[in-house]
């Protein structure tokens, strides 16, 4: 079982470090596709979505991610597991 991350310093080199937060909580659809681009490049992509894989967050964009992907990739790490493949085996890249 995954344990809590309580490492945020990518936090700060991320490129949401000088954003409204509101951004990446959107209530749609176009909102979602806005802060997804705002992810794109980023250099913290990889740590934010697996911290919000990790803790297990419900809400807003993380890694380039909406709730529906992150749900998507943990559903395929949670089958990959119960396959007997490592979640290293696993992109987790969401489209």
């Amino acid at each position: 079982m995954s344990h809590i991350s309580t490492d945020t310093s990518w936090m700060s080199r991320g490129n949401c470090a000088d954003r409204d937060p509101s951004i990446f909580f959107p209530s749609d659809g176009v909102g979602v596709e806005r802060a997804k681009k705002l992810c794109e490049g980023c250099r913290s992509q990889s740590p934010c979505l697996e911290y919000a894989l990790v803790n297990r967050v419900e809400h807003g964009v993380w890694g380039g991610c909406s709730e529906r992907q992150r749900r998507r990739i943990l559903k395929e790490r949670r089958a990959a597991i119960h396959a007997g493949r490592q979640k290293d085996d696993l992109v987790a890249v969401a489209a």
